[in-house]
């Protein structure tokens, strides 16, 4: 499948650069380390304010120092006019010549002086403008991190220091932000970055990691570097398949090595992989809690990783692998594609009955249609799967709520006959984005309507997600500082009025603090917390790319005011996760999420962007929101899997003996010993151990063989 290059991105080539380059390296400014300049909050601000100084789309490079000894006496004295205007300038950023003091959420002076994020009459947006300021704000989190962490796995912006999750470390924050440093342009900030895993980064070490974690921001993160500086080269200085230079094939070697060790966690009786897995000894660790079950989320959430990785590598082994494991969970045949949140390795059936598409739950029904759009449309059976849980959730979980008749995605905490609770988690809020691009495929709404097979159905849908990102949007609106709680609860009728009894017209959401809409949202104490995800500003790009609807936009604006107004530290180290969000000043928790500069920033970057920049219709999102490329099935990677036979009712149809379906014999585990029936381990259960036990033995030989050096 080719590609083509957005417009916007620049051409490192170009005679341009090379001027710029020599303007940078002619300008007096002293170089200090890692070649970044204003280490101090001065310094730092300055950057927020008058980015017409700096080309648009590149960082500075490292060497851009020089002597001024010979300096002439007019370049002088103009030198020292501009100095004057620009602490004049300075002085009335800050407000000096204004009575009004600015103080940071900690009392003292700081970011929450910033005074850019301040609403002004003008009619015209300027969105590149905007755009530039989430960039900066990306600045100003990397350079902190740099500073006070370098090389740490999490990093603590209040206290400056950093803490280790493995005893080498993962490159947890580092690989995580690679194609974000990309995206933006930050040519030398991702050049130390691309330096550090060359010379640091290694997994060889004996230590238990999540297996999804670890496959979504690590595995992801580099493959999507491998195919972003691969593809488009200009975003990178050194793209990863450049013949003859240091480290040619970085990421996708680094990624190959990871991905090995990643598949001992599917050594499981079932195939669904195990909740950890130890680095060095590449084997998979049950999870110490729930019974030694898996989240259901966790092990359906490596699909897109392991298909990109087996493309790339021509091993078949990964897809395998990964569709294994969709395989396992559809034959429990459950209702409605509605599944619990628990899966059980040894067996491969579902432990408990909570059903949500929150924690444990979300990313699962995300795979199916991105598993469908990866390769380019040519599996049907997963856009049938997504249609399926699409279908479910409309019947059994989406409800309205009691005043304002705001759309909600509940749960179900005992089965699907149990009564619907009225909590959302924020993880849920992807799912209005989700909706939006299964509907149109990645183009806009009025593309999708000319190329054929729009019909009521996707208009509902669409419908459906405008909803959806209203309601994520007021639970941003709901709280004091304007930064959504990690869960919300819902005033709702009894009995709910669900999407089957008829769809309700939903309020607008108002700005006045008694408005009738807030009495629908309830924030309980403990569920205030605010953590930089990125779900909502996830959605609000999806549908601002599929609407046109520039209303998202601005929405996506005054959530990124919020967290520059409230989560940046006084010092300018960087920005922070609140352990209460509802209450001014908030309440710090001294830690920056890796997601943070992953997805938040970047989505909101995306969001600021012009559409041509990663058209959705040529690549998939992973659920770290690290991009990767549609692509066609090709090297022998096919669907490997058929769906068990089903009734009208989508109810699998129970063989000649009568014998009840997986789905049936595990819908009532309580999470409790379960009564074994000796009678079921005949000799075809003997078989399917014996042809595991091959399996195995084979794979380990294969991973063996994959020891030997590379001639890639």
């Amino acid at each position: 499948m080719s590609f083509s290059l957005p417009k916007n991105v620049p051409s490192f080539n170009n005679p341009q650069r090379g001027l710029e380059d020599g303007y940078w390296g002619s300008s007096g400014i002293s170089r200090i380390q890692n070649g970044h300049t204003g280490n101090g909050i001065g310094g730092k601000l300055d950057a927020f304010f008058d980015k017409r100084q700096l080309p648009m789309y590149k960082d500075k490079p490292y060497n851009f120092s020089a002597s001024r000894k010979n300096t002439g006496w007019y370049q002088r004295r103009r030198t020292f006019v501009v100095a004057i205007l620009g602490i004049l300038g300075l002085a009335y950023w800050f407000g000096i010549f204004s009575s009004v003091n600015k103080v940071s959420p900690s009392g003292g002076p700081g970011p929450a002086s910033w005074t850019w994020g301040s609403t002004t009459g003008s009619s015209k947006v300027d969105w590149d403008d905007r755009r530039q300021k989430v960039k900066d704000a990306f600045v100003l989190s990397w350079d902190g991190y740099e500073k006070h962490a370098w090389g740490y796995d999490e990093y603590h912006p209040i206290s400056k220091k950093g803490t280790q999750m493995t005893p080498k470390g993962m490159g947890w924050i580092i690989v995580d932000a690679l194609d974000t440093l990309m995206i933006m342009n930050l040519t030398s900030r991702l050049s130390h970055a691309r330096e550090w895993i060359s010379t640091s980064l290694d997994y060889d070490q004996d230590h238990n990691v999540n297996t999804f974690e670890t496959t979504i921001r690590m595995l992801g993160g580099l493959l999507s570097a491998h195919y972003l500086s691969t593809t488009f080269p200009d975003m990178a200085p050194v793209p990863d398949s450049a013949h003859g230079t240091p480290g040619e094939d970085l990421y996708l070697e680094k990624a190959a090595d990871l991905a090995d060790r990643i598949l001992g966690a599917f050594d499981s009786d079932s195939g669904v992989p195990y909740a950890s897995i130890n680095l060095k000894d590449i084997k998979g660790i049950p999870s110490h809690a729930d019974g030694g079950a898996s989240s259901t989320a966790e092990a359906a959430s490596l699909q897109l990783e392991l298909k990109y990785i087996a493309m790339l590598t021509g091993e078949k082994n990964y897809w395998e692998r990964a569709e294994r494991v969709i395989q396992v969970i559809d034959d429990n045949g459950m209702e409605d594609g509605l599944l619990p949140i628990f899966i059980k390795p040894d067996d491969g059936q579902f432990r408990g009955s909570i059903i949500r598409l929150g924690s444990r739950g979300d990313s699962y029904y995300e795979y199916l249609i991105k598993q469908y759009l990866q390769t380019s449309k040519q599996e049907p059976i997963y856009l049938e799967l997504w249609n399926q849980a699409l279908a479910g959730i409309q019947t059994h979980l989406i409800t309205f709520t009691a005043h304002s008749h705001f759309t909600i995605i509940g749960e179900r905490p005992n089965g699907l006959t149990s009564p619907l609770s009225p909590k959302m988690d924020h993880l849920v809020c992807f799912m209005p984005g989700t909706i939006a691009l299964a509907a149109t495929g990645g183009v806009t709404v009025e593309q999708a309507k000319t190329l054929g097979g729009w019909g009521k159905k996707e208009e509902d849908e669409m419908k459906l997600a405008i909803e959806l990102t209203k309601t994520c949007w007021g639970m941003y609106k709901i709280m004091a500082t304007g930064l959504a709680p990690e869960i919300t609860f819902f005033e709702i009728e009894d009995p709910p009025h669900m999407q089957a009894d008829g769809i309700l017209a939903s309020a607008e959401i108002e700005n006045e603090e008694d408005a009738p809409w807030r009495s629908d949202y309830t924030i309980k104490p403990l569920d205030s917390h605010n953590l930089q995800r990125p779900e909502t500003v996830e959605s609000l790009f999806y549908m601002w790319r599929i609407t046109g609807d520039e209303m998202y936009r601005e929405w996506g604006w005054e959530i990124f005011t919020s967290f520059v107004k409230f989560t940046a530290t006084a010092d300018g180290a960087g920005f922070t996760s609140l352990s209460n969000a509802n209450k001014i000043p908030p309440e710090m928790r001294d830690n920056m999420e890796s997601f943070w500069l992953a997805e938040t920033l970047k989505y909101l970057y995306l969001l600021f962007s012009p559409a041509d920049l990663l058209p959705l219709d040529s690549i998939v999102i992973n659920t770290e929101a690290h991009i990767l490329p549609r692509f066609e099935l090709a090297r022998g990677l096919k669907t490997g899997w058929k769906r068990k036979p089903r009734d009208s009712q989508g109810k699998l149809i129970k063989d000649e003996k009568g014998e009840k379906t997986a789905g049936e014999k595990g819908e009532k585990d309580d999470g409790g010993k379960e009564e074994k029936d000796a009678a079921k381990k005949d000799e075809v259960t003997k078989t399917q151990q014996e042809v595991r036990t091959i399996q195995v033995i084979a794979t380990r030989a294969h991973q063996s063989e994959e020891e030997k050096p590379s001639s890639a």
